[in-house]
């Protein structure tokens, strides 16, 4: 694979300074705090008036801060014992008198938040901020089942000052198998500023990706409300009651490259964001009846050897936070997209 030739473009310019209710997505969501101390032990003896009761409510009596569900996980885990034995089982009936010992392990959310060495794909940085170039299959930020091995991991990591900052940093997503371009702040005067202009559709975001069917020619402007799917948790869907999002759709090029699983066709999409909803370009272009290229949870089949969503954060612009500097950047997509999205374009 040959090295990626990014465009990074810097010119003059004058950050705007408008305020506005809306905020991204990704820069909305509490974040975890960070612990990485070693477990507390928590002793007691069962009261007279606790005896009879089950295990976990005696638990929760003593370590009332932590949730049932995580003292649970602990009682399985073998982290609770009374008198001089382990036991595993919640609905177990403690006895008054008997001593009651928790390990309180932390939580798998603030095990989470720990820096961990690996390589990020920096296009540019400077004091202030940097450029990111996500590889598809790299998840953005620890969330149930991917505690470890996020990017936000790897900020902490790279920079000491990223653990003072809300999300390490980071001001907006991309998903899972989403590739591209990713802006970070480095300091929270930069953070706050990244997080302000995005609300205030300052930052350009552009996105390549390949679609089943044939998308009406032109620009399409997709103007729908999308919230979480009331069906799945993992899903999300267009509904009335949701928050705003605006995407532009333009058709490219449109091919029927004779592969068994692209019957239809397949259309080549430049999608600009104006909001940062959760999936929203993939629930947009999925709820007009063509899903991405191998986009499985919105309907999309594997096609022209895409295996995961055949979208790319193409192209980033914004003020600089600090300077006001215009600065514009693009990034090549990976192999697997860009050979995909030749044979739909008609290059070689």
């Amino acid at each position: 694979m040959t090295s990626k030739d990014y465009r990074v473009r810097s010119s003059p310019a004058t950050a705007g300074d408008g305020c506005v209710p809306e905020v991204d997505d990704a820069a909305d969501e509490a974040e975890p705090p960070s612990f990485d101390e070693p477990a507390e032990l928590r002793e007691a003896l069962i009261a007279d008036a606790m005896h009879g009761l089950r295990l976990d409510k005696a638990v929760v009596a003593l370590a009332p801060e932590f949730s049932r569900t995580h003292l649970q996980g602990l009682i399985e885990g073998g982290h609770v014992r009374l008198g001089d034995g382990v036991v595993t089982t919640s609905s177990h009936k403690v006895l008054a008198g008997q001593r009651l010992s928790v390990e309180l392990v932390p939580t798998a959310e603030s095990r989470a938040f720990r820096p961990e060495a690996m390589t990020i794909p920096v296009v540019f940085e400077d004091q202030h901020l940097m450029i990111v170039d996500k590889p598809a299959g790299m998840v953005v930020h620890p969330a149930a089942g991917n505690w470890q091995g996020t990017l936000l991991n790897g900020l902490l990591a790279r920079n000491a000052a990223a653990a003072t900052l809300p999300r390490a940093g980071i001001v907006h997503r991309l998903d899972k198998d989403t590739s591209g371009l990713m802006v970070v702040g480095k300091t929270l005067p930069a953070v706050t500023a990244l997080s302000r202009a995005i609300a205030a559709r300052e930052v350009h975001r552009q996105y390549l990706a390949l679609a089943h069917g044939e998308w009406p020619a032109g620009v399409t402007r997709i103007d729908a409300p999308i919230g979480r799917d009331a069906k799945s948790r993992i899903r999300m869907a267009v509904q009335a009651s949701s928050k705003a999002a605006q995407t532009d759709v333009e058709r490219v090029a449109l091919a029927h490259p004779g592969d068994a699983d692209a019957h239809g066709g397949v259309s080549a999409l430049r999608c600009t964001l104006f909001t940062g909803r959760t999936h929203q370009i993939r629930v947009h272009v999925a709820s007009r009846g063509h899903p991405l290229l191998a986009d499985a949870l919105y309907g999309g089949r594997p096609a022209l050897g895409m295996q995961r969503q055949a979208l790319h954060a193409a192209r980033l612009a914004f003020g600089h936070p600090v300077t006001g500097r215009a600065l514009s950047f693009e990034a090549p997509a990976p192999e697997d997209f860009e050979r995909a999205w030749a044979i739909v374009v008609g290059k070689e």
